[in-house]
């Protein structure tokens, strides 16, 4: 039996007691991780396709190690511009073991049922005169958040959804909860390292570029070194 599963924004074609190489998970080495988005599933040749996801499948797995993996050389340059840039960069990445492949039984969450109209209805109360109408504030303009190294245009956009629309408000959040703030808008977001997101963020808020730029340049893989 394998199936074929989404796993830090990844797709893979996973089998029982297989080695696996993700994006840097979340948890502890040691701890367990379900992934529910499967997509295809191969049980003794009979095939089940996901529209696009199999609902109730899961694949269940053991985190073994976090490590680095090989490094990347990432070369810029611009003609005639005299600009060139030379970067290493080394993926971070966790090593998990598939411990089981389930056709059906991964809790999914459900909505409650609107009450009915006629539990609804409540006595009306008597007609109280028109408060008057107040302009409304004008919203506070969000910061530019793709200037956070490591934060792209997905995942600035799923912090503004979140509320932390501002260098300020990201540099007062903890890591843990950006980090889960990303994993929920997108299994594509959940490998995204926050560690130094509030610290930078900190430091665009107060207008200390230079700083901020120096910060960055020893970032690897959104880790200061």
């Amino acid at each position: 039996m394998y199936a074929i599963v989404e796993m830090a924004g990844q797709q893979f074609k996973v089998a029982k007691d297989q080695k696996v190489y993700v994006h840097r998970l979340q948890g502890e080495v040691g701890s367990k991780v379900t992934f529910d988005n499967v997509l295809l599933l191969d049980e003794k040749g009979n095939v089940t396709i996901g529209a696009p996801a199999i609902e109730g499948a899961s694949v269940t797995a053991q985190i073994l190690s976090h490590l680095k993996g090989d490094k990347v050389i990432v070369f810029k340059k611009k003609r005639r511009k005299g600009y060139i840039k030379k970067n290493g960069h080394r993926q971070y990445l966790s090593e998990i073991l598939i411990e089981s492949i389930a056709a059906s039984g991964a809790k999914k969450a459900t909505k409650k049922a609107a009450p009915k109209k006629e539990e609804a209805k409540v006595a009306a109360p008597k007609a109280k005169a028109a408060p008057k109408k107040v302009a409304p504030k004008k919203a506070a303009k969000a910061d530019d958040l793709k200037k956070i190294e490591g934060a792209g245009p997905k995942a600035a956009e799923a912090l503004v959804n979140a509320g932390l629309n501002t260098f300020a408000k990201v540099a007062k959040a903890d890591p843990a909860k950006l980090s889960e703030i990303l994993t929920e808008a997108s299994s594509r977001l959940s490998h995204l390292v926050t560690t130094t997101w509030p610290k930078q963020a900190g430091l665009a808020a107060e207008g200390k570029w230079d700083e901020l730029k120096e910060l960055q340049d020893r970032l690897d893989g959104g880790i200061e070194k």
